[in-house]
């Protein structure tokens, strides 16, 4: 159960984490009030409450990058209740989140972007197709990948597919400049792999398997999946090239 949690909702594995932090630090809490005089203000608390959160998610198996949103979650709240806030901030951080992230519960991929040194490597790695080889970005993002290729290789056609709102207007007006470049709404689902010789994702642990059942039906052979640092369970990459990023990126290659 808690290995389905961690491929394929891991925000639930970290709601869990959140809610049996603040079970334990109230029970901590209730146990100094019976047995002591000492009362930790409503800060410390919620500092505790975030600590324990990150440890809990830490120890349930969740991915690195949970632990300061566990850590913050709670005393960010706190922060939150003690300005006075106008109703509409609210209102627009709930729709601007929603707007980025439209597509994470339904496809289980966060925002990724992929960073100059990694848009640079796989510009490299790509100077052995043919001129006008055709490459799709699943879940393009903000369209850097696409945008560094269509200056690289002018006669490629590059397409990046994308369903978050925000990220997929900003990564269209990025790519109208570029004539062998388009950005389409549309989730990686439902974009035939068929016609393309290289397919690059940065998405998320969750979806490498389904990903990869897409590919060998789709895919014809000779062509490239290229992941960015996520692995297909099971199947071992057969090329690895090693970025040397704050992250310790990896871009794995499979040849279809």
């Amino acid at each position: 159960m808690l290995e389905r949690l961690r491929t394929r909702s891991p925000a639930l594995l970290a709601l869990l984490a959140q809610l049996l932090a603040l079970l334990g630090v109230a029970a901590l809490l209730l146990a100094l009030a019976r047995l002591g005089d000492w009362r930790p203000s409503l800060w410390q608390a919620a500092l505790g409450q975030g600590a324990l959160a990150a440890a809990l998610g830490h120890g349930l198996g969740l991915r690195r990058w949970w632990l300061p949103l566990n850590l913050a979650f709670v005393p960010a709240l706190l922060a939150l209740h003690g300005r006075a806030w106008p109703a509409w901030w609210f209102l627009a951080a709930f729709l601007l989140l929603l707007l980025v992230n439209w597509n994470s519960f339904r496809e289980r991929v966060p925002l990724y972007l992929s960073g100059a040194r990694t848009r640079r490597r796989l510009s490299e790695r790509l100077v052995g197709l043919p001129a006008d080889f055709r490459f799709v970005d699943l879940g393009c993002g903000l369209g850097g990948a696409l945008v560094q290729l269509a200056r690289d290789y002018p006669r490629a056609r590059l397409v990046g597919v994308e369903t978050a709102p925000l990220p997929f207007l900003l990564a269209w007006l990025r790519c109208l400049p570029h004539r062998n470049c388009r950005v389409r709404y549309r989730s990686l689902w439902d974009e035939p792999l068929g016609d393309y010789d290289a397919v690059y994702c940065f998405l998320s642990p969750a979806p490498m398997a389904e990903l990869w059942a897409k590919a060998r039906r789709e895919m014809r052979p000779g062509s490239l999946l290229i992941s960015n640092s996520f692995e297909v369970p099971g199947v071992p990459a057969g090329e690895v090239i090693e970025l040397h990023d704050w992250r310790a990126s990896r871009l794995l290659l499979w040849h279809l």
